[in-house]
């Protein structure tokens, strides 16, 4: 038998070849991540430099305006009108000085003196049972995590909705810092827990859609907040009021460098009034799996031609419990239910929503726990 010999100089020129082929193939679809994680850096540090210098400046102004309160109203007989305007003025100005004092019989402020700005995030592990024992020392905090000033009358009543599945060390770590923003920001709140049971793929928007319903019949809440059970605040100065609705709270992620990944992302914290969610015909049911419902709100919110705001500067900074959605799969199809968001609109949301809730009282929250199927929110034809 005759064996084939291969001279080692031809062994040589195919190893060089594979090598210079597997050079050229590496750069062909690594360089231009790099490139792009290049320019991504060198963005992020043109736009922290400016916001730098905006926030000297709004600094400034803070102090000249809470030295003109101290000296011109000490003997008003209500709250400085100029302390409840929207965000076209400076995220740190405006603020109610340390001294101000609270009246029962009046609207409490949106600028309050308790609201410090940034905050330190703890995200240590902590048991549900010492946050629930934390807590519900305040005399004023309801079973159900029903909570409202008495200091002043609430000027919003805010439904948190939060969807949930096997993510127990992360909840106690967000009521650890949400119920304090909340306090400070005298805001009237309860929080609902909307868990998935069953064995079908997490499904965050219909989650949410029954949290909704579920929440209207307690009370005649403003608005509603959809909250991602993993998504820390970091500033309580970013305001959960219901006046700049629909609003994206979580502008600056940790995990995305504080940068907004695309003009549309709607993800993590977003909010609407009651009668806005209804306008839409609320979150679409159909993306099973993690991705898409978002953008899908998104689309939802423009064909209704309303306009989404997002917090000034830092307010909108959040840091993320990390997380590799664990046991929960992408939604592949979701291009393609996003390229007719329009047609299914009006037939896919609050309107064809069947479900069966099991519903507990918790110490902090009411916890509404559902089995999900596709049976549950058909959809005709379009």
């Amino acid at each position: 038998m005759r064996i084939l010999r291969i001279p080692n100089r031809s062994v040589f020129a195919l190893l060089f070849l594979f090598s210079l082929s597997s050079s050229f193939l590496y750069f062909i679809y690594v360089a231009p991540g790099l490139v792009n994680t290049y320019l991504f850096m060198v963005q992020a540090q043109g736009i922290m430099i400016r916001e730098s210098v905006k926030t000297m400046g709004s600094q400034m102004y803070e102090q000249v305006v809470r030295g003109t309160y101290v000296k011109m109203n000490n003997s008003l007989n209500d709250y400085p009108e100029d302390l409840n305007h929207s965000e076209a003025y400076l995220q740190t100005a405006t603020f109610l000085p340390e001294d101000f004092t609270y009246r029962a019989n009046l609207a409490c402020p949106e600028r309050l003196p308790s609201m410090k700005g940034p905050v330190d995030v703890n995200m240590t592990e902590i048991s549900l049972e010492e946050i629930e024992e934390l807590f519900s020392k305040d005399p004023y905090m309801q079973i159900g995590g029903h909570w409202k000033p008495r200091d002043c009358i609430p000027r919003w009543k805010v439904a948190i909705l939060i969807p949930f599945r096997n993510r127990h060390e992360h909840l106690p770590i967000l009521l650890r810092h949400l119920i304090p923003l909340l306090q400070h920001q005298r805001l009237e709140f309860a929080f609902y827990i909307i868990e998935q049971a069953g064995y079908h793929p997490f499904n965050r928007a219909m989650l949410f859609n029954v949290g909704f319903m579920e929440a209207l019949k307690d009370m005649d809440w403003d608005c509603v907040i959809f909250h991602d059970v993993d998504h820390i605040p970091e500033n309580d100065r970013n305001y959960y009021g219901c006046g700049e609705m629909p609003r994206h709270f979580a502008a600056k992620l940790d995990k995305y460098m504080y940068l907004l990944p695309y003009n549309e992302f709607f993800g993590g914290v977003s909010g609407l009034t009651v009668e806005q969610f209804k306008k839409i015909n609320g979150f679409p049911n159909a993306f099973w799996g993690w991705g898409g419902e978002d953008d899908d709100l998104w689309n939802r919110v423009q064909f209704a031609k309303l306009t989404v705001t997002r917090p000034e500067g830092d307010l909108g900074k959040y840091k993320s419990v990390p997380h590799h959605h664990r046991g929960e799969v992408q939604f592949l199809g979701r291009y393609a239910l996003l390229r007719h968001s329009k047609e299914r609109q009006l037939l896919d949301g609050l309107q064809n929503l069947k479900y069966f809730p099991n519903i507990t009282v918790e110490v902090l929250y009411k916890n509404i726990t559902v089995n999900l199927t596709p049976e549950l929110a058909p959809v005709s034809d379009y």
